[in-house]
């Protein structure tokens, strides 16, 4: 659907151009567009390097365990049909470990292996599980401690004070997070009581 969405604005984009008799500027913004996507891309390489050596020295140190074992009893009541020792909840602390460190390049990976370890205790059912869902919510609100790759685009674009963005983006994610856990758990329990109901 997004693509078709961004299909449409481009092609809407051109029509326009052409029917003000400026398609050069639709090949102008292209090419500004496409050597500023670089720019920026290779500039961030660094900063994401950086930070994902120092979620590697965290992890070899201890300290992603250690807020592992804070965000555990959260895990648990969260995802009571996930056993505690399954390899899907070690990947899905792993994951939101990343993107509270702000590292959403790194979380990646680790949601792909927890999706798939909860699949298989989905039973290989077409349906999403109801931890499948939940993981889901957490993952695209999760709370972010310390927003890098924004800050690498600040700084990469000369700002004053690339950090001063922190305390904001920590209020609007624990907004967010919170709220996706309250409609999940919300929606979970209307749909839990029609399908008792259509029995």
């Amino acid at each position: 659907m997004v693509n078709y969405v961004w299909l449409g604005m481009i092609v809407f984009g051109i029509i326009v151009a052409g029917a003000r008799g400026d398609i050069e500027t639709v090949t102008k913004a292209a090419l500004d567009g496409a050597n500023s996507a670089v720019k920026i891309s290779i500039g961030l390489i660094a900063i994401i390097t950086f930070w994902l050596g120092i979620m590697k020295l965290a992890e070899e140190a201890g300290l992603v365990r250690a807020l592992a074992w804070l965000v555990r009893p959260a895990m648990r009541f969260l995802f009571p049909s996930v056993p505690k020792d399954h390899p899907a909840m070690g990947a899905m602390v792993m994951n939101l470990s990343a993107n509270i460190l702000g590292l959403g390049n790194a979380a990646t990976p680790m949601g792909l292996i927890a999706m798939r370890e909860l699949q298989k205790l989905n039973q290989g059912r077409d349906v999403a599980s109801d931890a499948m869902c939940t993981f889901l919510a957490l993952n695209t609100s999760c709370v972010t401690l310390i927003p890098t790759t924004i800050i690498g685009i600040r700084v990469l674009y000369g700002s004053a004070d690339p950090t001063e963005i922190v305390g904001p983006t920590i209020m609007a994610t624990a907004f967010s997070m919170a709220v996706a856990v309250v409609v999940d758990r919300v929606l979970r329990f209307f749909y839990n009581s029609r399908q008792q109901q259509g029995r």
